[in-house]
């Protein structure tokens, strides 16, 4: 696969490309899947994502990737590794939105698990942190399910709506799935 950016025994991890944007409209603006982020994501919006993945990709080689099905090759998703600032402090976030026909398969956490492997054994991060909405107990558990654990939370200002946001972290001396 071209534009590979990692695969696991299921999945494969792609940089997105301007040719995404129908599959990316079928993830971005389908309610039922971005309940969460609580606005609907127009054409515009859908291009902004890919503009920002674009360019997130030249800055660091990091940003919201496609995920594919190794076995099917059919896109069931997207995950990211990105840098994100909150109260001032840098972080590595992983974050991951699945079309709803695949949640609860473990693609999720198999996603975020190779990525926080990256983050860790390739990058030589020393954490990394989810930011999930309180009230998204299925990505909590996928975090939960890494040993993240809650250390905190904050208020995200998205499209002019106070949002709070858990913050679950994960430390590489404390990643026990290396041994």
């Amino acid at each position: 696969m071209q534009n590979l950016f990692l695969e696991t025994e299921r999945l494969s991890l792609r940089y997105i490309t301007q040719d995404d944007f129908e599959v990316l409209k079928t993830i971005l603006q389908d309610k039922r899947v971005m309940y969460a982020w609580e606005y609907d994501f127009t054409d515009k919006d859908v291009q902004e994502w890919i503009d920002r993945n674009l360019e997130l990709y030249k800055k660091c080689n990091l940003g919201f990737f496609i995920m594919s099905e190794n076995k099917s090759g059919k896109v069931i998703g997207q995950a990211a590794l990105k840098q994100d600032i909150i109260a001032d402090n840098q972080y590595y976030e992983i974050s991951y939105i699945l079309k709803k026909d695949y949640w609860h398969k473990g693609y999720a956490t198999e996603a975020a698990k190779a990525l926080k492997d990256y983050a860790f054994y390739v990058l030589h991060l020393n954490e990394v942190i989810f930011e999930i909405r309180p009230n998204n107990i299925s990505s909590r558990k996928v975090a939960e399910n890494l040993n993240a654990k809650v250390c905190g939370e904050f208020i995200k200002n998205v499209r002019n709506k106070e949002m709070t946001h858990l913050i679950y972290k994960l430390s590489k001396s404390t990643d026990l799935s290396k041994f």
